[in-house]
């Protein structure tokens, strides 16, 4: 199957809850040039009280969309406003995804190793328009 890379420009947004019951959040830009922008947060809430961010990492690189195919690669990252240069000999910033639904609105992958599937929603500036 192949999917429109145009449809990929923007920005997204997903939340899940991990294994430690923390919320996770992800806001994606991904830019025409090839470039990405993922800030992940990590949320806890107490009995009681409000939900608190305990975490943020923002990670910056390259993207890509090859037929069904979805690719990451990671350069940098900002932790605490510090910006840090990724380890590129590290397998781990480098991440493949099948693409199993992509449109206007939805962006739903699954991690070519590790099977997980993850659903993005686009973000749109203009509330109530189609």
């Amino acid at each position: 199957m192949k999917f429109d890379r145009e449809l990929l420009f923007g920005r997204w947004f997903r939340h899940d809850i991990d294994e430690h019951n923390r919320k996770i959040v992800e806001y994606a830009q991904l830019s025409a040039d090839g470039s990405f922008e993922f800030t992940f947060v990590i949320y806890i809430q107490k009995e009681g009280e409000t939900e608190q961010a305990i975490e943020q990492v923002t990670e910056l690189g390259d993207w890509g969309l090859v037929a069904d195919i979805h690719f990451t690669i990671t350069k940098n990252e900002l932790i605490d406003e510090q910006l840090y240069a990724a380890d590129l000999n590290n397998s781990e910033n480098y991440h493949a995804y099948r693409v199993l639904q992509l449109n206007h609105h939805i962006f739903e992958y699954q991690h070519i190793e590790s099977n997980e599937i993850f659903i993005m929603r686009k973000i749109t500036d203009s509330i109530g328009h189609c």
